[in-house]
């Protein structure tokens, strides 16, 4: 899994940087019209280090998320 970012242009996303496998299949999170969101350099390598971490199978079931979830409140 990647996150890239770009923008809208002619109806199109164009992707910033290294540009996505020909045929891809994406997932796109568009902002409404005045909603921003912007995620620091520390921010992006956390999510990134998780993707890597879901991709080795360091993962855990929704119940045990949800049970933490339930301990922190």
């Amino acid at each position: 899994m990647k996150v890239s970012s770009g923008k809208v242009i002619g109806g199109k996303v164009v992707v910033e940087g290294e540009p996505l496998t020909e045929g891809a299949t994406v997932t796109i999170l568009a902002r409404d019209e005045d909603e921003t969101f912007e995620a620091s350099a520390e921010q992006e390598a956390a999510l990134l280090a998780a993707i890597e971490e879901a991709k080795c199978g360091d993962l855990i079931s929704s119940n045990q998320l949800l049970a933490s979830l339930r301990r922190s409140v």
